[in-house]
């Protein structure tokens, strides 16, 4: 749980206000509640109190974003529910984005500066974290400390000791969680041409043969964004606008001068926030590749990263980065310019092209005589009322951002690592192992 004094979940500069109203847990008993959530009582929503599968008569699934920026504008569309709640510590994004929700018909809509103020109600369901990812953890913690769903924008987490904790935390307060992102069960994968349902079915019908190699890159329909996600180095410092709560906005990371190229719609290419392209798309590329593989519970054990000498606080691109599991099988990241001929998924027996274009004969045929991989909980609506968790969770969710965070470590650190991914560790490289549990700046922390 979070530390903190005036809290049972976090500890900021900003004192949470006292006020209490109807509808509003009061902080004694958000202590109680979160105190027995420690203890191993799971705190169910509203609508679940009846038993699995019961939903009471008119009751909906109630929701609040905190994050009211360009994604959360997204989120805004979402209608699983009534929308009740919005945060921003920008006062211009949350004032534009209560408008729109109250257009949208979200009539009872409220709007906070600081989130735990928001997370002390009692009828809010679902919170879904919408802020760039240095915040990540923190507030998805905080939120399932008090008795709320997760609904968890991508990349999971910034490092990999904080999806760690993430992981803990939903298992301890029983939580049901989810990454905002689908391609392990719906919609067409990139340039695959294909959901990845059937391609999932290829790999475990073993018709291309074993150990697989999946090739993630322009050559086979997946953009790292370079043109779009590289940091400027030697940022000087601008005035902070009014609009602005900078100090908040920055949170657990490391201070340093408001530039306007840190925030909003540029913080992805700095490492303190995210990981350029790695972190905006790694996880819609490489959560399906680990379905595909059948890694969900496990990392590979080697990580390469050959890209160009990164910054210390900015992103740069990479050429390529390989990550090999026990087994042989192995993820390239492919960072160099289109070309033909590359394959989307290899093995000894046969090549999968983007286009779902097979050098196997007849392997559609073929394909149709294997079965098809087991059903999931698709619908984050189901996981909420059933209680069952949903088909990307903290648990495979972790493993997923894993491979984002490793790809992030290799390129930092220039060399070949080794890892131990029931550790959940580099072998004999402290400096690797340094990036797994970055500090957060004081007094945040988990």
């Amino acid at each position: 749980m979070f530390v903190g004094s005036n809290t049972g979940f976090v500890s900021t500069k900003k004192p949470l206000p006292t006020h209490e109203s109807p509808g509003v847990v009061s902080r004694r008993d958000l202590l109680k509640l979160t105190a027995s959530a420690a203890l191993g009582f799971a705190i169910v929503p509203r609508h679940v109190l009846g038993g699995p599968g019961y939903t009471p008569p008119s009751e909906q699934i109630t929701r609040a974003i905190i994050g009211c920026g360009g994604m959360g504008h997204s989120h805004l569309k979402y209608n699983y529910g009534p929308l009740l709640g919005l945060c921003d510590v920008d006062s211009d994004h949350l004032a534009d984005a209560m408008n729109k929700a109250r257009g949208n018909g979200d009539t009872s809509v409220k709007g906070y500066h600081d989130f735990r103020e928001m997370l002390l109600r009692d009828d809010i369901d679902v919170v879904e974290v919408v802020t760039p990812p240095h915040w990540h953890a923190a507030m998805a913690i905080a939120v399932a400390e008090s008795g709320k769903d997760v609904w968890c924008e991508k990349p999971m987490t910034r490092t990999i000791g904080e999806g760690k904790k993430v992981k803990e935390a939903i298992r301890r307060t029983g939580r049901m969680f989810r990454i905002n992102t689908w391609f392990r069960f719906q919609n067409n994968w990139y340039g695959a041409g294909s959901p990845v349902a059937p391609l999932k079915k290829l790999a475990d019908s073993g018709l291309l043969g074993w150990p697989l190699k999946i090739t993630l890159g322009e050559s086979t329909g997946f953009d790292w964004k370079f043109d779009r996600w590289q940091g400027t180095p030697g940022l000087t410092a601008e005035p902070v606008p009014a609009v602005l709560d900078y100090d908040f906005w920055l949170g657990p990371a490391p201070w340093k001068p408001y530039n306007h190229l840190r925030v909003h719609q540029n913080f992805r290419g700095y490492w303190d926030y995210d990981g350029g392209g790695l972190g905006d798309m790694g996880q819609h590329y490489l959560d399906p590749t680990q379905y595909i593989l059948g890694k969900d519970d496990t990392s590979p054990v080697e990580i390469e990263a050959r890209c160009e000498q990164q910054g210390p606080e900015v992103v740069l691109t990479f050429d390529e980065i390989r990550m090999k599991y026990a087994d042989g099988c192995e993820i390239i990241l492919d960072g160099k310019p289109k070309r033909d001929g590359v394959a989307l998924i290899e093995g000894p027996k046969g090549k999968l092209y983007p286009g779902f274009e097979c050098t196997i004969p007849d392997f559609r045929k073929k394909l149709n005589e294997y079965p098809d991989p087991e059903p999931m909980v698709s619908d984050f609506s189901e996981s909420v009322r059933t209680r069952q968790p949903f088909a990307l969770n903290e648990k495979n969710g972790h493993r997923s951002c894993t491979l984002i965070n490793l790809a992030k470590i290799a390129m930092r650190t220039q060399r070949k690592l080794r890892y131990d991914p029931v550790k959940e560790r580099f072998i004999n490289d402290e400096q690797a192992n340094a990036l797994i549990d970055e500090p957060m700046r004081a007094p945040w922390i988990i």
